[in-house]
């Protein structure tokens, strides 16, 4: 008879049984440049007069979440390919899976809230200052983190509870929810239809808003009779859509994905991806084509180069 020994053994991460030291550089670099990126996005925004609107609102609460999203997992997976241990203790574990579920489901509905954003820009321009105003977007913001946290506890509770047997082993890089419940030896179907409900809530949902928003921003786009400013609206919208794409199309994988055999290698990488890409690729997507963000840019450093 199987025992359960959750509170007594620590459970033990396979995503490194290969090529300890070329992960450890690449997460090192793929942190870094996280890192860096965002905090000089966030920094920007919030040191130009000219970005305080409520896109650059959102796009500022996006950086610092995607902060946080790669730093629960990014510097842990990083130390235990450097060190080759590849434990970690109960304690660590469920402390890493709650952070990991409620900065992805913030960061889930902060997209939704962003395509909002765009739709009343484009598709309701006189009315956009009055309805998305700083208390509105203040309340949004709040009730995304609020919303995510609140997901967290509900996953994290069930998956507390489930019971973990033998060598308690984890095959991935850092512990997540369909990972945890593959290694489960006791009755995962409730937290499996749990799981189910949540993701059509956090996933589907936020992910059909976006699309009926874009729907309708495209269709106004195409009554636009200048071809140059066709060009300009679709440019800042496309930036969106890629962001939106990558992150949703990964999540959904994640967290409604196969949970064994031969088809969970896809989980395990669209968990990887979904805790890398949209952090890494956020600060170029929404910056770099960005004309204000790059003139904001070159004030910064020119000031800085040439203080006086």
């Amino acid at each position: 008879m199987a025992t359960n020994e959750t509170y007594f053994d620590d459970f033990i991460l396979l995503g490194f049984s290969e090529a300890p030291k070329i992960f450890s550089f690449l997460f090192a670099m793929i942190y870094t440049l996280i890192i860096t990126g965002n905090l000089i996005v966030f920094s920007i925004i919030r040191i130009d007069c000219h970005l305080q609107t409520p896109m650059y609102f959102f796009l500022s609460f996006l950086s610092i979440l995607d902060v946080c999203f790669a730093t629960v997992a990014l510097p842990a997976m990083m130390v235990n390919a450097i060190t080759g241990n590849r434990r970690i203790s109960f304690n660590r574990c469920f402390t890493q899976l709650y952070f990991f579920v409620s900065f992805s489901g913030a960061e889930s509905l902060l997209l939704a809230a962003m395509a909002y954003d765009r739709y009343v820009a484009i598709c309701n321009p006189l009315h956009y200052l009055l309805i998305m105003n700083k208390m509105f977007c203040s309340y949004f913001v709040a009730g995304c983190c609020i919303c995510g946290f609140l997901n967290a506890v509900f996953h994290t509770s069930l998956t507390v509870k489930l019971t973990f047997c033998g060598y308690r082993e984890i095959h991935h890089f850092f512990c997540d929810i369909l990972p945890m419940l593959e290694a489960a030896c006791s009755d995962i179907e409730s937290s499996q239809v749990f799981i189910n409900i949540l993701t059509i809530f956090m996933g589907v949902s936020p992910f059909l808003l976006v699309l009926y928003s874009y729907i309708h921003i495209i269709s106004t786009i195409l009554k636009i009779r200048s071809s140059a400013g066709r060009q300009k609206v679709f440019s800042t919208c496309s930036s969106h859509i890629a962001v939106v794409s990558v992150f949703y199309i990964t999540g959904m994988f994640n967290y409604n994905g196969p949970i064994s055999g031969d088809y969970f290698v896809i989980v395990q990488v669209s968990s990887f991806l979904c805790s890398v890409l949209p952090p890494l690729f956020n600060p170029a997507i929404y910056c770099l084509r960005n004309k204000e963000v790059k003139r904001a840019l070159k004030k910064v450093f020119t000031l800085y180069i040439h203080p006086f």
